[in-house]
């Protein structure tokens, strides 16, 4: 089993009993009910769950099974969260609050159920998880944690030991968490969901889509896909989108090695170092390891990956009597602006699905994905609906994670990013949504109102010539210089500038 990494993980040895079942391949001429594109946790289990509940759907990997962020995983199941539920209740209310912790017993919930119904071995096991404070500040802050955990209703108690020996004044156990074997888990969802009958497409990327009257046409190198709704299970959606600015690419490293000692520490164990680090036990095939990570950083911002390495090995050896260090290997997650993931209807796209920004949860997060975007296509309506709305604007929330993930990719952003591309500026800008581009040589300031409409005017602002830049509370542009605004339309709101913004037609060549 290969992956996006030359290191590997300790997932990809297990001899894993999955083979494509190659049953047919793709029929050019049908119109399927789903395509699923991306064949990962998120992929596999939402074709899992809509195959068997009576949808013809197809699967297209661009690589092969895993081959992303699912054999990177370290296979944590978890309701408590990497966004602590004080700031998701700050945010999203308490009633939004019990929904994650409820999200996160659902996804638990069908992992553990998938496992007893597969005669693969995944190894799920229920386990208790730690959370272990080492200064006052931090205890004050696990303090917080526990109360609003209690209160978003999961189960969390205070103790004075964990079984792994980090440095420790204060502790808290959540129960009911879980852990599982990736590799094996991930065999068993691609075997169950080609029994059911559906089809997976390996070596197969999807290029451009368009939608006809009430289907999708998707183009890939084999051919024409034609599917009534399209499901993006890519971990973040490809091409140029909303996502790339709302979701910031991080890089987390594990190891798992074997003890002299024999001392396997039983359950989940998480310190709360900025960033955290992780530990718990695996056993693959006849063997223990023990999985620690962490040391995560931006994508891109480590000149080092290597040293990050050794700094993870030497702190694993101050904790544990390592015996070897067996496996290491780092890998990708998106945290996303606001603390919880986009989860549901592609804004502005007809019948079509997305789910991203899963933070350091990805595995509980995108089960969940599934259960949540299966629920909108067989039902129609979800009670997550809201809560995870790809569509959801929360400027509050967002704004400053925003500011600070995107501050060395913004000026990208707006200089080339969609630099004449038409097709991708009208379909891919959300709803309510605004950008500043280049169009053609222009800078354009672009908003796109609730029905559709295209709005272009003029991105310099007449005052002093500076680029405005879109307030989404107020739903102006506003000049970052000197304080001029100007509604959606362009025209003049406040100076010192004294005229508005010059409409432009994006017909115009």
């Amino acid at each position: 089993m290969n992956r996006d990494g030359k290191n590997r993980s300790l997932w990809q040895d297990w001899p894993a009993p999955y083979q494509p079942l190659n049953s047919g391949g793709c029929d050019y001429n049908k119109v399927y009910d789903a395509l699923i594109v991306g064949g990962g946790i998120t992929g596999l289990t939402t074709g899992v769950l809509l195959q068997e509940a009576g949808l013809d759907c197809l699967l297209a990997e661009a690589r092969t099974i895993g081959f992303g962020t699912s054999l990177g995983t370290t296979a944590h199941l978890n309701t408590l969260m990497d966004t602590p539920y004080p700031l998701i209740e700050k945010r999203f209310g308490l009633s939004g609050a019990r929904l994650v912790a409820k999200a996160g017993e659902k996804a638990i919930a069908l992992v553990e159920t998938f496992t007893a119904e597969t005669a693969v071995a995944c190894n799920f096991e229920r386990k208790t998880a730690w959370l272990v404070a080492a200064t006052a500040e931090e205890r004050q802050r696990l303090d917080e944690i526990r109360e609003a955990s209690l209160r978003a209703g999961l189960t969390a108690y205070p103790v004075s030991d964990c079984p792994v020996k980090l440095p420790f004044l204060a502790g808290c156990c959540f129960e009911a968490q879980g852990q599982v074997n990736a590799g094996a888990y991930l065999c068993s969802l691609a075997q169950r969901f080609e029994e059911s009958g559906g089809i997976i497409l390996e070596h197969t990327l999807v290029d451009e889509t368009e939608r006809e009257t009430d289907y999708h046409k998707v183009s890939t190198m084999e051919g024409v896909i034609k599917a009534r709704r399209l499901i993006y299970a890519t971990h973040i959606p490809p091409g140029v989108n909303q996502f790339s600015v709302l979701c910031a690419p991080y890089r987390s490293y594990a190891v798992a090695f074997t003890l002299a000692d024999g001392h396997y520490p039983d359950g989940l164990a998480y310190d709360m170092k900025e960033p955290y680090n992780y530990f718990r036990t695996q056993r693959v095939g006849d063997r223990d390891y023990v999985i620690a990570g962490g040391f995560d950083h931006k994508c891109g911002h480590e000149e080092n990956t290597e040293n990050v390495f050794r700094q993870l090995e030497a702190m694993v050896r101050a904790y544990f009597n390592v015996s070897e260090i067996a496996y290491k290997w780092s890998s990708q997650y998106f945290e996303p602006a606001d603390g919880l993931p986009y989860i549901g209807r592609y804004p502005g796209r007809e019948e079509t699905f997305v789910a991203t920004g899963f933070s350091g949860n990805g595995f509980t997060f995108g089960t969940f994905s599934a259960i949540l975007i299966s629920e909108l296509i067989m039902s129609g309506e979800s009670e997550f609906e809201s809560l995870f709305s790809p569509s959801r604007l929360k400027p509050l929330a967002s704004a400053k994670n925003l500011v600070m993930e995107n501050a060395d990719v913004v000026a990208e952003w707006l200089a080339g990013f969609w630099k004449n591309d038409k097709i991708s500026l009208l379909t891919e800008l959300a709803p309510g949504d605004a950008r500043v581009v280049e169009w053609e040589g222009k800078s354009l300031a672009i908003y796109k109102s609730e029905t559709g409409k295209i709005y272009a005017v003029n991105a310099v602002c007449p005052h002093f010539g500076c680029k405005v830049s879109w307030n989404n509370t107020e739903r102006s542009w506003d000049c970052p210089c000197h304080g001029s605004r100007f509604s959606f339309d362009g025209s003049l709101l406040t100076g010192p500038a004294l005229s508005g913004l010059q409409g432009r037609d994006l017909d115009e060549s």
